[in-house]
């Protein structure tokens, strides 16, 4: 599985930038391609682990992870809605009107959420292959336990994105997040990133599957999560 540049800087918790150093200084391993930079992620998690450090969050998180157990999605994506035919023009505002319905959020906290997304690079989009994209809030705060939501997209047009997307393939299907905390955030990131690499989600979404069947096949994902044992994460 390639990663792109902002991917890798979300699963570490660094800059673009710091991760454009590792390069240079560290021997990151990397592959040029058209102008952008993909990473191979069995190679990253490697160059991490000799180096020590805690490559255990976001597109690098381990198939189950501590915090895994305890994020369900199912009420996530239940809370945000699965919304069919949506014109790329539209996103945007959708994007504000589930940031305005998000559960176990004050008012003021929905607000705030709002403008940050209005503002320019509020939203990285994280373009993940296959015409799928995991856009999320640029900035985290935190929110507390009870709140937080995804939300699915079908849309029926191609959506511009910024980043590279790494197949080259146009982006049609979002899971927008808003998770509860900056580290929820992360291991969300990572569940959803393998859930689009593979298995039944990926397939349902690819062929538009009824609201009912994508429910239930992201039950089926929480209830293995939950069942599988935990490794130790280090802190």
């Amino acid at each position: 599985m390639y990663l792109n540049l902002i991917q890798i800087a979300e699963s570490f918790g660094v800059s673009e930038s710091v991760v454009e150093g590792w390069i240079r200084n560290e021997g990151l391993p990397h592959t040029p391609d058209r102008g952008r930079l993909l990473f191979d992620r069995a190679q990253v998690a490697e160059w991490a682990a000799k180096r020590g450090l805690a490559a255990q969050a976001g597109f690098l998180a381990p198939e189950t992870s501590a915090l895994g157990a305890g994020l369900r999605l199912g009420p996530l994506l239940r809370a945000g809605g699965i919304w069919r035919e949506v014109a790329a023009a539209e996103v945007p505002a959708i994007f504000e009107r589930i940031v305005m319905a998000l559960p176990g959020a004050t008012p003021p906290v929905r607000q705030l959420l709002g403008q940050r997304l209005r503002a320019q690079g509020g939203v990285t989009m994280a373009p993940v292959g296959g015409g799928f994209a995991l856009p999320h809030p640029s900035n985290r705060i935190t929110l507390g336990r009870d709140s937080g939501t995804v939300a699915l997209l079908l849309l029926r047009d191609e959506l511009p994105v910024d980043q590279n997307v790494p197949d080259g393939v146009p982006v049609t299907r979002l899971l927008f997040f808003i998770a509860p905390s900056p580290r929820a955030h992360l291991d969300l990131l990572g569940r959803l990133s393998r859930l689009l690499a593979r298995g039944p989600l990926r397939d349902l979404l690819t062929k538009g599957a009824k609201d009912e069947e994508i429910f239930a096949a992201v039950a089926s994902s929480d209830e293995l999560t939950a069942s599988a044992p935990n490794p130790e994460v280090k802190s």
